[in-house]
């Protein structure tokens, strides 16, 4: 796992200020701090209501915070792609017999609104007529198949208990349209339905393994609707969510070891934390996310070896995570990151959203795989279990298959976008994770400003912010400072500011604003690696927030969707395959090399980076277009193949390897670009036996 440190010291300065403050000519000030102060409140924009602990960061409603660049580019991908045609394969968005629209009994669970949520969000930022209208349809039904009881939706029991998975999913599409729309039937639905939840005898509340897993995400919209209404018995509720869900407290060990529910479920004692303002809640929240990456996370990319569960034994990096995983794990940085103001879970969902992420899905977002591994050199339609934990053709990219990934990937780049610009208690701005946009804000006494940010980060070191205001107007500004970075520096009009930015904090500018003012912020990008040492001293590559991987020839073999897709899958009568054909990657050029590394001299001399052209088509995710290169020296592994179970080989014992003699040149591309990949390397070292 990359050095991203939480101090000792991290309760003690949650809400302090600190280094120093300055101030220019102009009376611009600038301060380094640890995180935004809280002790302000913010006129503009909802924030936690009291006993809530405030949070350091406010997301915006959805749809003022637009996407540019090759973000926006992914965006138009995805509204083209699965998730914004899924309705024309999936069987669970039939409209025929279908529970959640009232029609009739049939696709009542979890695929809905899991695509739901994405999909509404990405019609709301792209403001797109069409879309908002297929979400209104589904919605509409929802409002329309209330209980007088305060239930809604499909009823589903399991064992004799109602299973409330499916309504917690729904809840959150139903408040990004609150956001969206100011549609006050949301909150009518939403304290009804919650007296019914608060009324639940506590032996019937969130007693199936998958609703007890992710209580979580019930507490986050308890929450939301009390900063609202203000009303009591939602914090009774919280409690009671809280006592009746998993525990994710255990100092050593988990309640169960699934990949989804541990990336989304891990931040629930951070979440209860708000209103325990229990310390020991909040540090298990940093525990559960250390304690699975300690044994399992050795790998680069961010995440963990569960394709499907965590197990002793396969840690290797061949291992991989669900799709699904990753989306929930960056949207729960995401949360947590507003909670906590911690940089470091930007940090973490960069990480996962620039190397792990775009790399599940194929470049035009029209199949997806349900494992992606970080040395991961075929993506077949084979079964191969028990080298994976779960049965079935899970490595292909498949439109057809894989219902829970099919409908749920869509929120990833959303809920991303949604995060770029945020609101601080203070009345001003801050940015904490990077990438072209255009941002509407409210700031100061109300006066609404717009912010535009122009880079290709993280292809690129520059940041590039422009304010557009009708007139002057004082609020401050946050950057956060990588920690990766070294001589970072800000320039304000074109003149560069004196002052230290130091890392892995943030640097707050206030000043009066005036329109066309411009913040240039130069983050330098070096360098660096990771050892993986439980996973023979296996080394990683970085270069500021890009790991790199072995730049392998992918040939693409399109096969049969409905062949090769997974056992549970359902597809409408009228889904046309042909339309919507899946690919199995195979590798075209030699995969099984070791690092020729010298560590007697210093890393950069080990290699080269190189930069290209940025793509034409604004997509900097695949080999043929990735604008960053690292030229290094390789060493073929003899015995590294494929093993027993068709998938790339464990990391040979190091010290038993048989390299070739030859040394040959090498490149490494962007980890996120390449579908086949190997991420964790072997080394061989100049000048030691082997």
């Amino acid at each position: 796992m990359r050095n991203f440190k939480v101090g000792n010291s991290f309760l003690v300065c949650l809400f302090l200020l600190v280094s120093y403050s300055a101030f220019s000519a102009d009376k611009t000030k600038i301060t380094i701090v640890d995180r935004p102060n809280t002790q302000s409140a913010n006129t503009n924009y909802i924030q936690n209501r009291e006993p809530l602990l405030p949070r350091h960061f406010i997301k915006l409603p959805v749809g003022d915070v637009k996407p540019h660049g090759w973000l926006l580019r992914f965006l138009e991908l995805q509204k083209e792609g699965l998730n914004g045609r899924l309705g024309e394969i999936s069987a669970w968005l039939d409209k025929e017999n279908n529970a959640w629209l009232g029609t009739g009994t049939d696709y009542g669970w979890e695929e809905v609104p899991y695509w739901l949520k994405g999909y509404g969000n990405m019609a709301y930022i792209l403001d797109d007529k069409e879309m908002i209208n297929e979400v209104k349809v589904w919605l509409e039904a929802v409002f329309n198949n209330r209980r007088e009881d305060g239930y809604f939706g499909p009823y589903i029991e399991r064992n004799g208990k109602p299973d409330l998975w499916g309504n917690m999913i729904m809840i959150w599409c139903l408040q990004s349209y609150y956001e969206y729309s100011g549609d006050k039937r949301v909150i009518d639905l939403m304290t009804d339905y919650y007296r019914w939840q608060l009324a639940l005898p506590e032996d019937l509340f969130l007693k199936d393994y998958w609703e007890n897993s992710r209580g979580g995400d019930n507490l986050l919209s308890i929450f939301w609707l009390y900063n609202i209404t203000g009303d009591k018995f939602l914090l009774e509720l919280a409690e009671k969510t809280d006592r009746n869900t998993a525990n994710w407290r255990q100092r050593s060990s988990l309640p169960n070891w699934h990949n989804v529910n541990i990336a989304q479920s891990f931040r629930e004692p951070a979440t209860y934390y708000m209103l325990s303002k229990d310390s020991t809640d909040l540090m298990a929240t940093y525990n559960v996310h250390h304690l699975i990456r300690n044994t399992f996370g050795q790998v680069p990319g961010g995440m963990f070896g569960a394709d499907e569960n965590a197990r002793m034994g396969y840690i290797d990096p061949r291992q991989g995570t669900e799709t699904c995983g990753f989306v929930e794990q960056m949207a729960s940085n995401e949360i947590l990151l507003q909670m906590t103001g911690d940089p470091f879970w930007a940090e973490h969902c960069e990480e996962v959203a620039f190397n792990s992420y775009p790399a599940a899905v194929m470049p035009d977002f029209k199949s997806l795989r349900y494992i992606t591994s970080p040395n991961h050199t075929i993506s077949d339609s084979k079964n191969h279990h028990p080298g994976i934990d779960n049965r079935g053709p899970f490595l292909a990219m498949n439109p057809f298959s894989s219902r829970c990934c099919q409908h749920n990937h869509g929120q990833g780049w959303p809920y991303f976008i949604e995060h770029l610009i945020m609101a601080t208690p203070d009345n001003g701005i801050a940015a904490a994770i990077y990438s072209a946009c255009q941002a509407t804000v409210k700031v100061a006494n109300g006066k609404t400003v717009e912010v535009t940010e122009e880079t290709n980060y993280p292809f690129e070191e520059s940041i590039r912010f422009r304010i557009k205001t009708s007139g002057k107007v004082t609020f401050p500004l946050y950057l956060r400072i990588p920690s990766w970075t070294h001589n970072a520096s800000i320039s304000i009009n074109g003149k560069k500011i004196g002052e230290e930015l130091v890392n892995g904090k943030y640097v707050r500018i206030e000043r009066e604003w005036r329109n066309g003012d411009e913040v240039t912020f130069n983050v330098p990008m070096e360098l660096f690696q990771s050892v993986w040492y439980v996973n023979q001293d296996s080394r990683s590559i970085h270069y500021g927030p890009l790991t790199f991987s072995l730049k392998i020839k992918e040939k693409y073999k399109e096969v049969g969707s409905i062949e090769t897709a997974i056992g549970d899958s359902k597809w409408q009568k009228n889904a046309d395959p042909s339309k919507w054909p899946s690919y199995e990657i195979y590798p075209e050029s030699d995969w099984n090399y070791a690092l020729v590394m010298d560590d007697s001299l210093p890393l950069k001399e080990n290699f080269e980076v190189v930069r290209t052209s940025w793509p034409s088509d604004n997509f900097p995710f695949t080999v043929e277009s990735a604008p960053i290169e690292i030229k290094a020296r390789g060493k073929k592994l003899i015995q590294w193949k494929i093993d027993q179970y068709g998938l790339t080989g464990e990391l040979p014992i190091k010290e038993n390897r048989t390299y070739e003699e030859k040394t040959e040149d090498i490149t490494l591309i962007p980890m996120g670009a390449a579908r086949l990949r190997i991420s964790a390397f072997p080394v061989f070292h100049i000048g030691v036996a082997e």
